[in-house]
């Protein structure tokens, strides 16, 4: 196979581990037999800084144009001033927008050798393993209006959580499709208590559900959620939210695995293409040092082989790659070790064959 992978390192770590990412997938295809043509873009504070723009219009027509796209991380305390009106943030909203990639695949696997990488218990990490399918392009990050007005003498701001049966059911329904492959249950997480917004989303989920009669619905309040995601982790296998929910349940899950450098995350518009990233930051308390984990970004390139190249087997060998390397007592700072980001790239190459 050839594909032409768009390559968006960002800032801060971001090209360490996208380089990490890179030397993975060369070696699958040297293993495989395939031909991968990488092309590197701006976006981010770097693309600020040499262009203006957080997401140029040739980053935009490159990842339009490619068979996937393998991003680093944006931003960081250069760019970080509020009334900035141009800031990092807007060329990854940008870019997700622009490629209509709707749904966010977050998958959360304990590991039995990090067991103790976590501060949880270890009997409420046993088994863990699940996927938050995130709804990406619509909620408080992209709802209009969204504006600041002086009013009667002080700021008031306004962001707008806007959902529509179709974003719903889209999500839902890929959620639905996602358990019947795995242990056949689905957590639908809201706030349909307070918002209307939430009691649509339940409305039509429900509606969903009616089309898949073996899969179990459960309905849970975005605060049960977040408190099970600790107390219970184990009881969840896909749980389907949306945009604002998810980032911040993600974020939360990366306790269970020890460190949010270990996980993954793809992007896809059920058509073509699709956007793989880290869900951890720019981290530029570390950035340059050569010590990040790159295992997010690896395992996002495997999901990159799995879910936009078709390669079930090349993606199954990073991940058994990985695993390996764990169980071997291969670790970076993060989660204990001493291992550079060279030096953990390298175990898992090694254990590729």
């Amino acid at each position: 196979m050839k594909a032409n992978i768009v390559l968006l390192p960002g800032d801060g770590i971001g090209p360490e581990v996208v380089s990490a990412a890179v030397r993975v997938l060369e070696a699958i295809g040297q293993r495989f037999g395939h031909t991968f043509k990488f092309t590197e873009h701006l976006i981010g504070g770097c693309a600020i800084d040499q262009t203006g723009n957080p997401l140029p219009e040739a980053t935009l027509e490159a990842c339009r144009t490619a068979d996937a796209v393998l991003l680093g991380a944006v931003g960081g305390p250069k760019w970080d001033d509020p009334r900035a009106s141009v800031r990092p943030e807007q060329g990854l909203l940008g870019l997700r927008r622009g490629l209509g990639v709707f749904a966010n695949l977050r998958p959360v696997r304990v590991h039995p050798a990090l067991i103790e990488a976590s501060p949880l218990k270890p009997d409420r990490l046993q088994g863990v393993d699940l996927i938050v399918v995130r709804e990406l392009t619509g909620g408080l990050y992209f709802g209009q209006p969204k504006k600041r007005e002086w009013v009667n003498g002080q700021y008031h701001a306004v962001d707008t959580l806007e959902y529509s049966e179709t974003e719903i059911e889209r999500i839902v329904d890929l959620a639905f499709r996602l358990a019947c492959q795995r242990r056949k249950k689905v957590s639908s997480v809201d706030k349909a208590n307070v918002l209307e917004s939430s009691r649509l989303w339940r409305e039509v989920t429900n509606r969903v559900a009616q089309r898949y009669p073996d899969i179990l619905l459960e309905h849970v309040l975005v605060d049960t959620a977040a408190m099970r995601l600790i107390s219970a982790p184990h009881s969840f296998d896909v749980v389907v939210t949306e945009n604002m929910f998810g980032d911040i349940l993600t974020d939360e899950a990366a306790v269970l695995v020890g460190s949010m450098g270990m996980l993954p995350s793809a992007s896809l518009n059920g058509k073509h293409g699709g956007l793989y990233e880290p869900i951890h930051g720019s981290a530029p308390d570390i950035a340059g040092q050569g010590i990040a984990n790159p295992i997010g970004t690896i395992l996002s390139a495997a999901m990159l082989l799995r879910y936009s190249l078709g390669l079930e087997q090349e993606a199954r060998a990073i991940e058994r790659a990985v695993d390996r390397a764990i169980e071997e007592g291969c670790r970076t700072r993060d989660l204990g070790g001493s291992l550079s980001t060279t030096a953990m790239t390298d175990a898992v190459i090694e254990r590729l064959g």
